[in-house]
């Protein structure tokens, strides 16, 4: 057109290509997820949500598909296990007396009260929702709390002739024996009714809860294994650390995480 200019200015190219939705393989065997709980720390300034690797890595050894769940309110408990077809309860900080109704022992340690209070909401939510649930070191103490019962605030005050079970050894050494119970679900689990166990604790279960057995104890008496009664729910507690063993040529604790993937419902 006559007097028309280019200004030199392009338009914009919009290239629109409609893509397929993804669609699941066929051929590939669904992982099942499991909730993996975890706590908080201060790293380069920062609040962080933090679990150790060695979880993640041994469910996910297992045949699982791990999902770390972050510190929220109790109330959040269950919803954020929706989903969820597994739970792993992880180790950590003491759990706070106040929960079991006792003064705090002078030896008492760190305790994070965000923690313990979504994840005793989370026992519950498990237990109604049949989740199968492994519990681990702290884990195993909040299951107990969490169902009525009470710890140990500190052994070597308390038992002051127990084994040190904070043995102050490498995380993958086997520190001391445990003895399983014959016949129970924790030995049928493990594929053995005696073993040995890295130890990383100084509380541990005192009155065990309603509705859970002693599965396991140390050469001590130190409570080292509990599981729930009923058959309405799957739930194992441990007071070692599994999830640093795997690796090791003992086949016990890969078979601990094993057993809980295949109590799992595959939906």
């Amino acid at each position: 057109m006559e007097g028309a200019r280019w200004s030199g200015a392009a338009r914009p190219l919009r290239i629109q290509i409609a893509l397929s939705p993804s669609q699941p393989d066929d051929h590939v065997t669904p992982l099942p997820a499991v909730a993996v709980t975890a706590t908080t720390g201060v790293l380069r300034g920062v609040v962080r949500v933090r679990a150790n690797q060695s979880y993640t890595d041994a469910a996910r050894s297992a045949g699982m598909r791990p999902f770390i769940l972050p510190v929220l309110a109790p109330e959040d408990a269950d919803a954020m296990l929706e989903g969820m077809q597994g739970l792993i309860l992880t180790g950590g900080e003491d759990v706070d007396p106040a929960h079991f109704g006792a003064p705090p022992d002078p030896k008492l340690g760190v305790v994070h009260a965000g923690r313990d209070a979504f994840e005793i909401a989370l026992v519950h939510a498990a237990q109604r929702r049949r989740l199968p649930t492994l519990a681990i070191c702290r884990g195993i103490q909040v299951a107990n709390v969490a169902l009525g019962g009470t710890l140990i605030q500190d052994i070597p005050s308390a038992r002051p002739d127990a084994l040190a079970h904070e043995s102050g050894l490498a995380r993958s050494a086997r520190a001391h024996a445990v003895s399983v119970t014959a016949g129970s679900r924790l030995a049928r689990a493990l594929g053995a009714e005696s073993l040995t166990v890295n130890s990383f604790h100084h509380q541990s279960l005192d009155r065990v809860a309603e509705g859970l057995d002693v599965a396991a104890l140390a050469p001590d008496g130190i409570i080292e294994g509990v599981e729930w009664t009923r058959d309405d729910w799957w739930m194992l507690g441990v007071q070692w650390h599994p999830e640093e063993l795997v690796g090791t040529p003992e086949p016990w604790d890969r078979a601990l995480f094993a057993s809980l993937a295949s109590n799992i419902d595959p939906r």
